[in-house]
């Protein structure tokens, strides 16, 4: 609770930020909205109960083929009780094992409920290209550079929406709206995040860009013509939370700021968090640590 209470009040000095356009506002803005957090946050505890990680082979119907996801479902899961989803997004050449091999994911959220700072949730860690199928997992065969990353774009957005949120919702107990529907990502999983979220507000109300790539629409170089928010009026009423962080060690730093000044210029309420790591997993950790304080529950511009 006393973490909870530094954060509310880092948030009360530092967001939501006005509209200017200027670098020199950007390169100001560069205090942490968060301290870290505190030691042992990420480290499996061998005191508490544990949630379960089931790895999920599914049929896209959207794709015409055979597809995995892993799923996190919360300690003393039952299905008399309705969750709230949390879809976590891995990076480019990466796969649904990177938040909870690379990154600490599941040990976060372990901890997180085992001290009562956040109510129970399912982690959905879907493979976000879409060449990559149970029987094709070669790097070789990857989207990339020789696609035009295709894979990172709108079949996996198609799959997302049509296969893998319909099966979750099918074979776990979730609440089946927006407001009980968050999705995040890292590097290219925050640029899918952004992109995803802020064209599906009927879908998700909490969205979150950690570390976004170039694939981040309008922000980064990708997708110049395509707009980051497509309703500016829908963005203000329907999202709860609008999450953008970086660190300023970040050669990518530059698309997120982008995207911070777009918003800030539009009014839209978001957290900018800019602090002082790199594009690693103990910024996609930290912010995963924060992040999951804030969905789930009424949010205000304060």
């Amino acid at each position: 609770m006393k973490h909870f209470l530094i954060s509310l009040v880092f948030i009360i000095a530092n967001h939501i930020c006005l509209a200017q356009t200027d670098s020199a506002f950007l390169k100001a803005e560069t205090v942490p909205a968060f301290p870290d957090p505190p030691a042992g946050f990420d480290i499996q505890r061998n005191d508490i109960p544990k949630g379960k990680l089931t790895v999920v082979q599914y049929r896209s119907k959207t794709l015409g083929e055979l597809r995995e996801m892993s799923v996190y479902t919360p300690p003393g899961y039952s299905s008399h009780t309705k969750y709230p989803v949390l879809y976590l997004l891995h990076g480019l050449g990466a796969d649904f094992r990177q938040w909870i091999e690379w990154c600490q994911a599941d040990n976060i959220i372990d901890n997180l409920i085992a001290d009562g700072i956040i109510q129970p949730v399912i982690m959905v860690f879907p493979n976000c290209d879409s060449r990559l199928t149970v029987t094709d997992t070669s790097k070789a065969n990857r989207s990339g550079r020789a696609d035009g990353f295709a894979g990172y774009g709108k079949p996996f957005e198609e799959d997302l929406l049509k296969d893998i949120i319909p099966y979750i919702d099918s074979h776990y107990s979730t609440h089946r709206d927006s407001e009980h529907r968050a999705i995040a990502g890292l590097s290219m999983g925050g640029g899918q995040s952004l992109n995803i979220g802020l064209y599906n507000l009927e879908t998700f109300a909490y969205i979150g860009g950690f570390s976004s790539a170039p694939n981040t629409n309008k922000a980064g170089g990708m997708y110049t013509n395509v707009e980051l928010v497509p309703d500016i009026k829908a963005a203000r009423e329907k999202l709860k939370l609008l999450w953008i962080a970086c660190g300023n060690k970040d050669g990518l730093l530059w698309v997120s700021q982008k995207a911070h000044q777009f918003l800030t210029e539009k009014g839209i309420p978001h957290i900018w968090n800019v602090d002082n790591h790199a594009h690693d997993n103990i910024e996609w950790n930290n912010n995963l640590y924060w992040f999951s304080q804030h969905i789930f529950k009424p949010y205000k511009n304060k």
